[in-house]
This record gives structure tokens, sequence and C-alpha cells, in this order.
């Protein structure tokens, strides 16, 4: 194929961020070349990446699949695109696959880096499958099970999915909560209650942090029941967080424990690779309500404009970015 330029787009320094292009190569056996349809902005971190918010000690940790640069910058970075393999094997010319990629019109990946789309799933929707990739480890590091009273604090994107999937647990009783009352739409869109903090029930068998603000957190624990388990899924880059444990923390026996993408849930470890986990969040996004999770879109040509936007605006839920 004669494409011989791809366009990314970098953040160049804090809060900066530019579209370059760079050399595209023929594919090689096993690579297949990929143009992008979508990709999505995961807000939180992206976030912290744009504004130079990551801490030195993670540097190596937070390195994207397929990152160019270092942090703080000039650095590539991204894990959500959508796209159609247009060079390559030809069992694979035409089909849709997502991959973990930077924001880039075109790229080369290895074959194995890419998962099909499931047939159910539209491209517009796929963007949201890392998110529901970190919502699925999350639900799996708690151990949620059928009957539980679960308490979600964040009615952001994997805070949203995350009720989701809880919801789905039979004889749950899950309960999304923000401080944003507007949030009540998004959670009729999922079927899933909506409450604002002072309005919650209480007495959890499993609270989900997911809101970012180390006041959410603080929350989760008066509302977690006796030796009930908080998962903690939001990451603060070089923020410090203090929380209350002197009151009834020990006295309820609280489990505060972290979940975190990189690595699958240790309960399912053994058996479950990361390519097999990606699938299965691919195919739990063919529910079409799923679609109130994308907030707006945007063309690819206007991200460097776009993003300092996006990375100033808290709670918000995915933006996707349209490619030509």
């Amino acid at each position: 194929m004669p494409t011989t330029t791809a366009t990314a787009f970098w953040t160049l320094a804090p809060g900066h961020g530019a579209l370059r292009e760079e050399p595209l190569p023929a594919p090689r056996d096993g690579q297949l070349q990929v143009r992008a349809r979508y990709s999505g902005i995961s807000r939180g971190t992206e976030a912290l990446v744009f504004n130079g918010g990551v801490p030195a000690s993670e540097y190596q940790r937070m390195r994207a699949p397929f990152q160019a640069g270092d942090f703080p910058g000039p650095v590539k970075y991204g894990y959500a695109s959508v796209g159609v393999v247009e060079d390559g094997p030809m069992e694979w010319r035409d089909r849709e696959v997502f991959c973990l990629h930077p924001h880039q019109d075109r790229y080369l990946v290895p074959a194995d880096a890419v998962v099909p789309l499931p047939e159910a799933l539209p491209a517009a929707r796929a963007v949201l499958a890392a998110n529901m990739e970190t919502a699925l480890n999350g639900v799996w590091d708690a151990a949620a099970r059928p009957g539980d009273r679960i308490a979600v604090i964040g009615a952001g994107v994997v805070g949203a999915l995350v009720a989701h999937l809880c919801t789905g647990l039979p004889g749950t009783q899950v309960e999304l909560i923000d401080i944003d009352p507007e949030r009540a739409a998004l959670a009729r869109a999922l079927g899933v209650s909506f409450r604002t903090p002072d309005a919650a029930s209480g007495d959890a068998d499993l609270v989900f942090h997911v809101s970012g603000a180390p006041r959410g957190l603080e929350h989760g624990l008066t509302l977690a029941g006796f030796e009930a388990t908080l998962v903690e899924m939001s990451w603060y880059g070089r923020q410090r967080v203090s929380l209350p444990l002197g009151e009834a923390f020990h006295a309820r026996r609280l489990r505060l424990i972290s979940s975190q993408v990189g690595a699958v849930a240790p309960a399912r470890r053994a058996r479950w690779s990361h390519r097999r986990r990606l699938g299965l969040a691919l195919e739990l996004l063919a529910d079409p309500r799923l679609d109130a999770l994308i907030e707006a879109e945007s063309p690819f040509a206007d991200l460097p404009e776009l993003m300092p936007r996006l990375a100033a605006a808290r709670g918000a839920l995915c933006h996707r970015l349209r490619y030509a």
C-alpha cells in the first residue's frame, strides 16, 4: 500500500500537544496496517499524562503498549483505537479491530496486538473497550456476588460500567453515586439506581470508589457495612490522599484494596490472558444502552486545541475522536 506517513497526537510538554507526521513503512511478515476510524480519550489517565502528573516512580509502569517517547514528554500516549485492517495477511484485511494504540490515523502493529470486533458491536462504541476492561477487572478483584448490596462512587465512564456489570448479577442492589445530580439521567439510561452522596443507602457489602476525588474515597468508608470491602479504582498521580482510619475503620473490620487493569485479577490470572479479558470486554459492549457513555465526538484534527479543555474538565464522560 502506498501510504508512507502517519499522523499522531503527541504531548510535547505538560498542557501542550500537537499533531506530528511520522514515517509509516510497509508492513513486515506478521504485521497489520490499521486505518483508524475512532479512538476514545481515557479522561482520568490521559489528563494526568497531558498535564504532566505521572510521578517519576511510575514512568515505566504507566507506559502504554505502543507508547513512543517518555514521560513527562514529548510522549505519544493512548490506548483506545478502533480501525480497519487495510494491509497485511489476507485473512485480516477489511476486518474491524480494537487496538491499545495511541491516537494516530494509521499504524503498524503485530497481528496478535489487535482483537477483532464482535459482529454485534458497532465500531463507534468499541472505543469504550479499555474502560470496560478496567471495570470488568474491578468487579473480578472485588469478587462481587449475587445478592450483594453495592455502592459505586463516581458516575464517570468506568464507574457507570462497574454499576452496569454489577446490576447484571442476580439479586444485587446497586447504587451509582455522584455529586452531580444530572448524572441521574445516565443512570436511568443504563437501568441503574442513582443517588447523591447524602442520599446513599449505606451498609454496603461492596463499595467501589471511581470518582478520582479523595473525598469520595472518604465517603466510601462511611457507606461500607461490617466486614465490607472497599475497592479503590481511582489513580491520583502525584496527589497525596489521607483517610480517617482512626474512626470506625478497625471496629467494622473493613477491607481496602486497589484494583488496576495492568494485571488480571488474581482469581482469574491462571486462566485468563490480557487478550482473553479484552475479548470479553468487547463482547460486553454489545448493549446499545452503553452509547449513553459517549458524551461528544470531534474530528481527530481538532485534538491539539481540544485536549487542554478535556484535561481541565472533571467528571466528564468519553469523548470520541473521529478519523477521516
